[in-house]
């Protein structure tokens, strides 16, 4: 299996509408607007990113080898994260457009999906 890095990742988040991509504290992070939707880790191991909150504990139950809780401090927000070495460059790609969507109108995911009918692959 072919494992994601931060470069399967970062063309796509740097290239979706409305996104851009800022550093604070050495961690990369993706934002629409001031909405963080996608967050990598200082060593760039773990990816955090926008997840609905009431399906987030039946996907790291279904998958723990894959999935994390964030800390307790952030589990008010729509967060979780996965281990990035657990994931193949697809998936992770997947994940970020789907945290992205929830962050931008309805109408700018809609031409997304458009224009990208096979995902984001």
């Amino acid at each position: 299996m072919c494992v994601a890095t931060l470069d399967d990742v970062r063309p796509l988040g740097s290239s979706l509408e409305r996104s851009y991509e800022v550093y604070v504290r050495d961690r990369l992070k993706f934002r629409v607007g001031n909405i963080v939707y996608a967050a990598f880790s200082a060593d760039e191991t773990i990816m955090g990113f926008g997840f609905p909150k009431d399906e987030r504990d039946a996907l790291v139950a279904g998958e723990p080898h894959k999935f994390l809780l964030p800390r307790t401090s952030d589990l008010r927000f729509h967060w979780v994260h996965a281990r990035l070495t657990a994931l193949d460059p697809a998936e992770a790609r997947e994940l970020v457009v789907d945290a992205w969507r929830m962050c931008v109108p309805q109408k700018v995911w809609r031409a997304y999906d458009l224009t990208h009918p096979d995902g984001p692959g």
